[in-house]
């Protein structure tokens, strides 16, 4: 066991039955990607002649795929009423697509960074057996090549990104099909996240669901969200496993 791991947060429960793997989100979970989300949604809103967006911003926004940044982000950034109409955000959302995908594509990975104690939980989940899979509303185009690039893809046997499935975290269906790719029965697989997004779908799909505390969760408070347990690191997880 990593002599990192520390004492369990004695408010969490182990889940009722063994886990035999575990379904991990990546954004505000693995690695902290705001720098990246900054600096391509910048880009795209420098061409479109709108106002800047900080990080701070973002992190409420971020969590809900790519399609639902962007048509978030294109609302508030409007400066007429005309402009934050349905229609008109619809009508630009193509091109902010496209003019969003080419930064981030090429800056992917660059301003962002793995969250303390990210690797060494994932090193002592993989040391106690239990199969990996990433999921995340990210797009697959960009969540591949950024854990590729960050040093993580070895520990996953599969990787799911937002367009993977035909819906979306905190839709469960996400979930019930990485169960299956696991080969793994939803009730002894947990998902591991930092927002209500992950939670909800994990509830709704019967996993078992532990938030990190440190992630975005739309600017809310973590621990009111309806979880299994709330940990301050990857590396807590282990004794809270091992407890059971």
């Amino acid at each position: 066991m990593p002599d990192t791991l520390r004492d369990a947060d004695p408010s969490s429960k182990p889940p009722s039955l063994p886990i035999r793997a575990c379904i991990v989100d990546l954004d505000g979970t693995l690695i902290d990607t705001l720098g990246d989300f900054e600096v391509a949604l910048n880009a795209m809103l420098s061409e479109l002649g709108r106002r800047q967006v900080t990080t701070a911003e973002i992190g409420r926004w971020v969590g809900k795929g790519s399609e639902h940044l962007i048509r978030t982000v294109l609302t508030n950034t409007a400066s007429t009423a005309q402009e934050r109409e349905g229609a008109a955000v619809e009508g630009l959302l193509p091109e902010a697509w496209r003019l969003y995908q080419q930064t981030y594509l090429r800056i992917n990975g660059q301003h962002s960074t793995v969250f303390p104690g990210a690797r060494e939980g994932l090193d002592y989940l993989k040391s106690r057996g239990l199969p990996l899979a990433c999921l995340t509303n990210k797009p697959l185009s960009f969540a591949s090549p950024l854990l590729k690039a960050k040093g993580l893809s070895a520990y996953f046997s599969h990787v799911f990104g937002g367009d993977s499935f035909a819906r979306k975290k905190p839709d469960p269906l996400p979930l019930i099909e990485t169960c299956k790719a696991l080969a793994c029965a939803p009730a002894e697989t947990l998902m591991i996240g930092d927002s209500a997004n992950d939670a909800q779908a994990a509830r709704a799909a019967g996993c078992a669901v532990v938030l990190l505390t440190y992630g975005y969760n739309h600017g809310e408070p973590v621990n009111a969200v309806d979880a299994d347990g709330f940990f301050d690191s990857l590396t807590d997880i282990g004794p809270w496993l091992e407890a059971k």
